[in-house]
């Protein structure tokens, strides 16, 4: 347990942060989740949709600070990928 208060504070700040950081991946998760489940159901239209949304949510999981730009990038780069893929194939 902290000592001092300041060290209380930081505490109390790192469980807000964590809170906050851990529902913000959970947003992208779900939303990646949601766009494989339509590509492997056929439903393109969903899917496109869902990609939108993905990315979407993505960018403001940067914006907030909890993932990095390039892993962001890798991320939409692969579901643009596996969309452009299903499309084509």
């Amino acid at each position: 347990m902290p000592v001092t208060r300041s060290a209380e504070k930081r505490m109390r700040q790192t469980i807000k942060r964590t809170a906050r950081n851990r529902h913000a991946k959970s947003v992208v998760k779900t939303a990646i989740r949601r766009f494989e489940e339509a590509l492997q159901n056929g439903d393109r239209e969903l899917a496109r949709g869902n990609l939108r949304k993905a990315v979407r949510q993505i960018d403001q999981a940067v914006a907030k600070g909890v993932l990095h730009k390039n892993n962001a990038a890798r991320k939409k780069s692969r579901l643009t990928r596996l969309f452009n893929q299903n499309m084509a194939g």
